[in-house]
């Protein structure tokens, strides 16, 4: 997948749906299977999925940089037309 975001939900929400389904399986509680799961799945991810949430991570430092960079320019772009005007 080319999303990194994409990849990683992906990801995550598969390894939690089927460690869900494994315990419920097993005759696990509903409530205390879900716990389970989220909590095994966020430990499997920290220890395994480190590639994917980096991959995350730097698309998400890109997305701030372009924004900044966008707000940058229009700020120049109006601030360079309030002087113009004042010249006038």
């Amino acid at each position: 997948m080319k999303n990194p975001w994409i990849n990683y939900i992906v990801i995550r929400v598969g390894l939690f749906a089927v460690l869900l389904t494994i315990m419920l399986l097993a005759s696990f509680p509903p409530i205390l299977a879900t716990l389970f799961a989220a909590a095994i799945s966020l430990s499997i991810s920290l220890l395994f999925f480190g590639k994917q949430r980096n991959a995350v991570s730097e698309a998400i430092a890109k997305s701030v940089e372009n924004r900044r960079k966008n707000v940058s320019d229009t700020d120049s772009a109006v601030e360079d037309d309030a002087v113009d005007s004042t010249k006038k």
